[in-house]
């Protein structure tokens, strides 16, 4: 029978061993930026400490959002261009009811239009995503 110590010394490698593999795994798939990683990048970067910079992060988000609620158009220089759009009504149909068909409604949507610096950053990794198509094909 395994004593406390070493049953903690066991969940701490088995926990060690799955947040490795999941780094791994990101590393291998698309990466995914999150607002806790970008947080912490930033209090690395700056050696401010994280909850101030989360703070500051988040309510960057939440003015952005109550701009973007109440119609307004964010532009953040270099970033891009967040807007309110109309969507057309439009007509939609039910593969499982054939010629039966309805109205779906007008509604706002955020559209983003990413600027200048962006779309040249960006556009550098259009030639490795190609690359990466070809030699999985």
């Amino acid at each position: 029978m395994l004593s406390f110590s070493e049953k903690n010394e066991k969940m701490f490698i088995f926990r060690h061993c799955v947040l490795a593999a999941s780094h791994e795994m990101r590393l291998l798939s698309a990466a995914i930026l999150t607002k806790r990683e970008l947080v912490v990048k930033i209090s690395n970067e700056t050696g401010l400490v994280q909850h101030q910079v989360f703070e500051v992060v988040q309510r960057t988000l939440d003015h952005i959002t109550d701009a973007l609620a109440q119609g307004d158009t964010v532009e953040l220089r270099n970033f891009g261009i967040l807007e309110v759009k109309l969507t057309k009504p439009r007509v939609g149909r039910n593969p499982n009811q054939p010629g039966s068909s309805f109205v779906i409604p007008a509604r706002a949507t955020v559209k983003f239009k990413s600027g200048k610096i962006m779309r040249q950053k960006v556009s550098k990794l259009s030639a490795v995503l190609k690359r990466e198509a070809a030699t999985t094909k």
